[in-house]
């Protein structure tokens, strides 16, 4: 990472149905769409696949060509479409869904989300479903992203491949989706929850960083616990999901809920304490710096060019969000803090 790399955000990626059994079919996608401050995503994905009823998948896509457009949404919207690396019909009608969406909401949307993908060839006639839909509809080359889910064994076994795949293409991101990749491996529900997935967690994360791409974590759908008769949101086992995957990498959480929503936006997003700490010793390494030293002891840490790197990124988080969201920042953090942090020298040489 270089001190001009951009961060692109994804602390949230936030599925939401497109269409639901209620008067007002779109509900749950105006909601989304509504949302503001900590409760509003980095990622928008109004949901064409498992989230909406089969019979309800044409209304669907609709109301997603009809609302998006409607609103000033502050972060990044990418449907996800229907697809099966095992299934004619679900590839045809993602291609299909693919196509209306470009040609109908093309400026709108930043990219569309592949679920079950298989293995790269697989990836390769997604990526190619995107590319058809471009020329048929005047965009350039690469103005529609594509980001996949990986939730096959297929997938898991080529993922190497598909992030060196991802690295000349138009692929942006890799999201686990552990519900259908237990299923595929025959695991079974023990009534203990989903498995950790630690091992695939870090190979997600290696590749992804490796190909340039983004790692999300997948979905935690045990939103609600009841307990001596009180029912009450889940909050406590969410975040320690979303923190195990922000200390291997990953670069977002999955959300199904506003709460999560909010959650995982500060989870990915450094403390006040976190930002103290490395601003301050990213400004002793400058001072030292113009005295001509080149590692440096500071509050008791060696200070090298690797770990000023991570101090680096601590800030250049901060500055991404917000670039996006000054919102959450100035909420967040201290005026003269962030002021800080905006204006550090973060070269190292």
């Amino acid at each position: 990472m270089t001190d001009d790399t951009e961060i692109r955000l994804c602390r949230t990626f936030q599925t939401a149905p497109a269409a639901v059994p209620k008067e007002e079919t779109a509900k749950y996608l105006v909601s989304a769409l509504e949302a503001e401050g900590f409760q509003a995503p980095d990622w928008l994905v109004p949901d064409l696949e498992d989230g909406t009823a089969p019979d309800m998948k044409a209304e669907g896509l609709e109301n997603t060509i009809d609302r998006v457009p409607e609103y000033e949404f502050p972060g990044e919207i990418h449907p996800r479409v229907e697809w099966a690396y095992d299934d004619d019909r679900f590839r045809e009608n993602g291609r299909e869904q693919i196509d209306r969406l470009v040609a109908e909401i093309g400026d709108e949307i930043d990219g569309v989300v592949v679920p079950k993908v298989g293995r790269v060839a697989d990836v390769e006639r997604a990526a190619a479903a995107v590319a058809e839909a471009e020329r048929e509809h005047g965009y350039p080359d690469g103005s529609i992203d594509l980001s996949i889910i990986i939730e096959s064994g297929r997938a898991r076994s080529d993922l190497r491949e598909i992030a060196k795949f991802g690295a000349d293409s138009r692929l942006t991101a890799l999201i686990f989706g552990p519900v259908d990749y237990a299923a595929e491996l025959g695991g079974r529900d023990l009534g203990e929850g989903m498995p950790r997935w630690d091992g695939l967690l870090e190979a997600l994360s290696n590749e992804a960083s490796a190909g340039g791409l983004l790692a999300i974590g997948g979905p935690f759908d045990d939103l609600f616990k009841e307990r001596a008769g009180l029912t009450f949101y889940n909050a406590e086992a969410y975040a320690d999901q979303v923190e195990r995957e922000a200390q291997v990498g990953l670069d977002g959480s999955w959300s199904l809920y506003p709460k999560q929503t909010l959650q995982a936006n500060t989870i990915h997003m450094p403390t006040p304490e976190e930002l103290e700490r490395d601003v301050h010793k990213i400004e002793r390494f400058n001072e030292a710096k113009r005295e001509g030293t080149g590692a440096v002891t500071i509050d008791g840490q060696m200070v090298d060019e690797a770990t000023f790197k991570n101090f680096r990124n601590t800030v250049q988080t901060v500055r991404a969000i917000h670039d996006r969201r000054p919102d959450q920042t100035e909420e967040r953090y201290d005026g003269e803090l962030l002021d800080r942090a905006l204006e550090l020298e973060l070269s190292y040489r």
